[in-house]
């Protein structure tokens, strides 16, 4: 079975006004899914829409529950969705990312 992959969208929602109060955590909760292996690139959805986020080395259930811990999630500042990939083909520079 392939691992899967997956791209997070994190759009503004109705709560975006409360961002910067949120920022702190958001940022911890950015650095803590780097440190643990599970997000692999985390950036802005342009012209500032949002974030996204591409992560792997999680369940879809484990992911889910990481998303809405997400300070950012959880105060209604962003929307997620979440897509599962299941990977394919790769450039050899993400060979890891293959089974």
């Amino acid at each position: 079975m392939r691992n899967p992959m997956f791209v997070v969208l994190l759009r503004f929602s109705t709560n975006k006004a409360a961002a910067a109060q949120h920022m702190d955590g958001h940022n911890a909760w950015i650095q803590q899914g780097l440190d643990d292996g599970v997000f692999l690139l985390v950036g802005s959805i342009a012209p500032g829409l949002g974030g996204a986020v591409l992560a792997h080395n999680a369940t879809a259930s484990d992911l889910e529950v990481r998303v809405k811990a997400d300070p950012f999630v959880a105060e209604d500042v962003v929307t997620a969705e979440i897509i599962e990939i299941a990977p394919g083909r790769a450039d050899e520079r993400l060979a890891f990312l293959l089974p």
